[in-house]
């Protein structure tokens, strides 16, 4: 039997820069008591934890949560990679929709260091070995930081299948930014223009500027998931639910297309995305509004794609034609995505359902989008992992 599964609470702390943010348990305690707040519980409430991190050694979870409540119930860890906070999300909704429990806390948090993501861990087989083998095979440029030769080399791939301009991605920075700007959460609140981005510093000639990648950041978000009779039991919000969820990791494609997209992840997405459409027995035209993995613009604009919000090869119209914000066909990324409302990689798909709740619930002030329904959330980790949720309100 499967249970509804209804997001009760959720929380959420602002995002910082490294080294102005509260410890990770701090931040960690603050977005769980908020979603405990929101949804109207004590912690004596929740039968299971699911915490996601990525930098940070055992039981972080156990440390975050201990001050908020030590009532012995399960708290299990989670890191994958950029996907954690989904992953712990995705157990969450598995655990209340299968009848293990009735009410569980996702919580995923990030304390990061500046500067470029790299290994912890220098002594032993990288898992990115068969991505970074790639890489090299189809873009070169070892000079160049790895992330940017990843994500950069998508969207390179997609210029040279398609020929996107380099100012179509500027323009996913700008409607970033001018999205941001109604956001309190957000990391960077200040609006640039497409011009703007373009003229900030290159950090691949032709491929990327500096303002197209999202920065590092440090923060927390929390939520608490139930099934439709404990929350009608406590008197619980039950206006937004989740309704369908998937996960996949890499296919063979991943590296036998040649193809940089989908080293980064396009088959991951588009596989994820059509799970969750025949499980919701909904199209991506039925979907209003988009919280997705917008980590570098490159990888935003060939996720459209992904996820069938536009044919393939359509996205630089999609982006051209106002399609992917107010007034056009999705909004994409309210929140101003990762690219301004910051991206701590464990706290990042927590921070998406965070947004998406309000916004299904109405309550995103300024941010939010006219008759809001159906919302879809996509959190992708090299590696590789792609959870894709699909949310309603009722």
């Amino acid at each position: 039997m499967q249970h509804k599964v209804i997001v009760a609470g959720v929380g959420m702390v602002p995002f910082a820069k490294p080294g102005a943010s509260e410890p990770y348990n701090i931040m960690g305690a603050q977005a769980t008591r908020q979603a405990l707040v929101d949804a109207g519980i004590e912690y004596t409430s929740v039968q299971q934890a699911y915490v996601g991190y990525v930098y940070g050694d055992s039981t972080c979870g156990q440390r975050a949560l201990y001050p908020v409540g030590m009532t012995g119930i399960p708290i299990v860890n989670v890191n994958n990679n950029c996907s954690t906070g989904s992953s712990a999300l995705f157990l969450a909704r598995q655990a209340v929709q299968s009848g293990a429990a009735d009410c569980v806390l996702a919580l995923g948090f990030e304390q990061m260091q500046p500067g470029a993501i790299k290994a912890a861990f220098t002594d032993r087989p990288t898992p990115f070995e068969q991505f970074d083998d790639a890489t090299d095979a189809l873009v070169g440029h070892p000079e160049i930081p790895l992330a940017l030769r990843y994500f950069g080399g998508a969207g390179k791939a997609h210029m040279d299948k398609y020929g996107t301009q380099l100012e179509t991605f500027a323009r996913i920075r700008a409607k970033a930014s001018r999205h941001a700007v109604n956001n309190p959460l957000a990391l960077f609140r200040k609006e640039v223009t497409t011009e703007d981005v373009m003229a900030s510093p290159m950090l691949w000639d032709g491929v990327m500027t500096r303002l197209m990648a999202c920065p590092p950041t440090c923060g927390a978000a929390a939520a608490v998931i139930c099934s439709e009779s404990f929350a009608r039991k406590h008197h619980l919000n039950v206006k937004v639910c989740i309704t369908a969820q998937a996960m996949t990791t890499d296919f063979d494609s991943t590296f036998d297309s040649k193809d940089m997209m989908r080293v980064v992840g396009y088959d991951m997405a588009r596989e994820a995305g059509r799970q969750v459409y025949e499980q919701a027995g909904i199209g991506p035209g039925d979907i209003d509004v988009v919280e997705l993995h917008d980590c570098f613009a490159q990888n935003e604009l060939i996720t459209y794609e992904g996820l069938g919000l536009c044919r393939e090869g359509g996205a630089e119209k999609f982006v051209r034609d106002g399609d992917n914000t107010y007034g056009g066909k999705v909004v994409t990324n309210p929140s101003g995505g990762l690219l301004s409302k910051g991206h701590p990689l464990g706290a990042t798909g927590l921070a998406q359902c965070h947004e998406l709740t309000h916004q299904l619930r109405g309550t995103a002030d300024k941010r939010q989008v006219k008759d809001a329904r159906v919302a879809l959330q996509h959190n992708l980790g090299l590696g590789g992992a792609c959870v894709v949720t699909l949310y309603q309100s009722v």
